[in-house]
């Protein structure tokens, strides 16, 4: 009892004080602009890019470009190679080391400015979930947080790891007697039998709390179950809160739903390498609220304008609802005009809430329709509405050059519980598609495409491709959608 009303208590103070960035944001996003050009002005970047001349964002525009990481890489490897104050003043603490889909491994710094940003934005998260629901009965319980390996790489006195892993040296003290798993466990490489692990020690403990990317923690379930013969809300029966991020939950919530038997609340969050960007701030509501006070200014840029030679970019102020915007950052970890590769949707504009899009690299746009992640998610949500067919994985490519008739959309999917008559569902889930993207549509009726095809895969299939690229658990997912062949090919690879 006494934890709870410390939690309650707790989280009133943080709500009132995060009201005043909530209810000032462009106030605070120039405030966050200012302080972060001072900051970085007599670093190598700063020095490069006439800092000490930028006096407003018209000027930031005009001397700092867009990049992507392999923009930045010249002054990461600097970096890499020991130099100081290069895109932040001092060395950065650590390097959150990620895949990326065209730099290959990507180093992403984390300074003594941006770290203490992604641990605060998570208690945040939590906090504001409990004010809002007066559920804090979760605290009295285990918490388990499915994530990367802690174990820390150190090369030439440059620490490196999975942010994941990073963040595991930072959870506070009050939360580490009932944080699962052991620290050992977590230490396994191996996915596989990490969550085996997992199962073990978790299987008799009073589990509140479950925390990680959807599809890998539906792994930790479903063997749960394989072992207990038992839902897993009835095996844990004080389980209340589920926390999420990574990944659109929709798709994954009926499946989630069975695998648990009964309903439990859900939070969305919206974390990566280069920053903590927001989190859900209304259990009803959707969309997610923006950090503005998180060291992070924010910039975006229309989605359908982004290839372009030189596309407008918008700062907080000038964005509008609906509009599918790309995600450019200048943080705290030296992060300057970058590219991040998401893109995003605003749905409401007081607060800023957003819901996550894609990813600008993970589009089709073979015939210029451009369709992007949400649009496909939302689709097969809206198919299985109101079904018995559940799905536990997709992806969905172009297929230009078929061997009959006109070129479609290739779906694969791994189904839980399949529909009886796939052409019929395939139909239905075409009409759905129409609806989420216009141009798509006029390619259907214009007859340049013919209706999406379904191609179901094994089970397992997509479990097995993630494995055999490395990819398994963590916080890594499988791309909704590409616009070529590469990852349908290896899918139906025999």
């Amino acid at each position: 009892m006494i934890k709870v009303l410390a939690a309650k208590l707790f989280a009133k103070i943080i709500h009132q004080k995060n009201q005043k960035w909530i209810n000032n944001p462009l106030v605070y996003q120039k405030k966050t602009f200012k302080n972060l050009i001072k900051k970085a002005a007599d670093t190598d970047f700063g020095k490069d890019h006439d800092f000490h001349k930028i006096n407003d964002y018209t000027d930031f525009q005009a001397k700092v470009p867009v990049r992507d990481y392999e923009g930045l890489r010249p002054y990461i490897e600097k970096m890499l190679a020991g130099k100081a104050s290069v895109l932040w003043p001092g060395k950065p603490l650590y390097y959150a080391k990620t895949s990326g889909t065209t730099s290959g491994v990507k180093y992403i710094p984390l300074t003594r400015a941006s770290m203490p940003t992604h641990i605060i934005a998570a208690r945040d998260a939590l906090l504001n979930y409990i004010h809002k629901t007066g559920n804090a009965d979760f605290v009295n319980g285990k918490q388990i947080f499915l994530q990367g390996s802690p174990v820390l790489e150190k090369i030439k006195g440059i620490t490196f790891g999975r942010l994941s892993g990073i963040a595991a040296h930072y959870v506070p003290k009050y939360l580490q007697k009932s944080r699962m798993p052991s620290w050992e466990t977590n230490c396994i490489e191996d996915w596989e039998t990490k969550v085996d692990g997992i199962v073990e020690e978790t299987f008799l403990e009073n589990m509140t709390l479950i925390a990680g990317i959807p599809s890998w923690v539906q792994m930790y379930f479903e063997k749960l179950i394989e072992r207990s013969d038992l839902p897993v809300g009835e095996k844990f029966k004080n389980f209340s809160l589920f926390v999420y991020g990574g990944v659109n939950y929709e798709p994954y919530r009926p499946m989630f739903e069975k695998l648990i038997g009964r309903k439990v609340d859900s939070v969305e969050l919206f974390p990566a390498s280069e920053g903590f960007f927001a989190y859900q701030d209304e259990p009803k509501e959707k969309g997610l609220l923006l950090l503005v006070d998180n060291g992070i200014f924010y910039e975006f840029i229309k989605a359908n304008n982004f290839g372009e030679n030189n596309p407008k970019r918008y700062t907080l102020g000038q964005v509008e609802l609906g509009t599918n915007y790309v995600l450019i950052l200048s943080t705290t970890a030296g992060l300057w005009g970058y590219n991040i590769g998401d893109t995003v949707k605003f749905v409401s504009l007081s607060p800023y809430r957003l819901v996550v899009t894609g990813r600008i690299k993970h589009y089709i746009s073979a015939f210029g329709e451009h369709v992007i992640g949400k649009e496909v998610e939302t689709a097969m949500e809206e198919a299985c509405k109101g079904t018995n067919i559940q799905v536990k994985e997709f992806t969905v490519a172009p297929q230009i050059d078929p061997k009959e008739g006109l070129p479609f959309h290739e779906w694969l999917v791994e189904f839980e519980n399949s529909p009886d008559k796939i052409e019929q569902f395939a139909a239905l889930l075409d009409q759905k598609m129409q609806k989420q993207n216009i141009y798509y549509e006029d390619l259907i009726r214009g007859k340049v495409l013919r209706n999406l095809v379904i191609t179901q895969v094994a089970p397992s299939a997509f479990y097995t491709y993630m494995k055999s690229i490395g990819k398994l658990g963590g916080q890594n997912k499988v791309p909704r959608l590409s616009n070529d062949r590469k990852i349908v090919d290896q899918l139906t690879r025999k």
